[in-house]
């Protein structure tokens, strides 16, 4: 039975990749994945086989994998993140049964949720949503009533693709919906190329996220009623009950 491994390399460091991920692109013979995501591990492993497509070739990039796995190569799809969260864990598995002779083992990473959420504090302490505001596979009308319905829910929320050269306002029109929930203060947070030479945070307000443009390295916290601004970070409370120290 050929091997196929969907790994989950983290946000983009090498520092952020864990061991089990690593163990396995260091044993595959071809690294396979998108164009952007195979620069990032060609830094760390210059000399292995890679084959890789651009956006909006994903089944053919899985289809690729399973052929180079047949052919007696070990095979690792790369994906950013977790492998399981908008990445190609789902599709490498619906496409499985094709090829009876391949077994695909999924192998996770450190998804932008997460490594964002830590470099701007706990903000999603609580029960979250995490919701991509990319409209390429789901509609637009699908992405605000998920908006509008986690809002009410009061969870947290996070926002993968929030902004394109050709979807540059979708991130206004997010908060648009959220506002019509939300108050304007409510405390949201940026965390930008998390893992990579670029990476920053800030602290803001939902009315002032709404006028910023950002781009897709960017990731975007909105927090629920609770959230607050503690010691310079974003913090949800889970509600341990313990008297709250002052803030800013």
């Amino acid at each position: 039975m050929n091997k196929i491994y969907v790994v989950g390399i983290g946000p983009g460091g090498e520092a952020q990749m864990t061991l089990e991920a690593r163990r396995i692109l260091e044993s595959c013979d071809i690294i396979v994945g998108y164009t952007v995501y195979v620069a990032l591990v060609k830094r760390i492993f210059p000399d292995k086989r890679y084959r890789e497509t651009p956006m909006r070739r994903e089944a053919e990039r899985c289809r690729m994998a399973f052929e180079e796995a047949e052919k007696g190569y070990s095979v690792a799809m790369v994906c950013s993140g977790d492998a399981g969260v908008y990445g190609m864990a789902g599709l490498m598995i619906e496409l499985e049964e094709e090829y009876p002779g391949s077994q695909v083992e999924v192998v996770p990473g450190v998804t932008a949720a997460l490594a964002g959420g830590a470099l701007l504090g706990a903000p999603l302490g609580h029960d979250f949503a995490v919701i991509s505001l990319s409209d390429l596979l789901t509609p637009w009308e699908l992405i605000e009533k998920r908006l509008h319905l986690a809002a009410m829910a009061d969870m947290a929320i996070c926002l993968y693709n929030p902004s394109s050269r050709k979807r540059w306002d979708y991130l206004k029109r997010a908060c648009d919906v959220l506002l019509g929930v939300m108050d304007g203060g409510r405390v949201c947070g940026l965390a930008y190329s998390v893992g990579r030479d670029a990476q920053g945070q800030e602290l803001l307000t939902l009315s002032e996220l709404r006028e910023r443009q950002v781009d897709m390295f960017t990731t975007v916290f909105i927090g629920n009623s609770q959230t607050r601004r503690c010691h310079g970070r974003m913090v949800t409370p889970r509600g341990y009950g313990i008297k709250r120290g002052s803030s800013d």
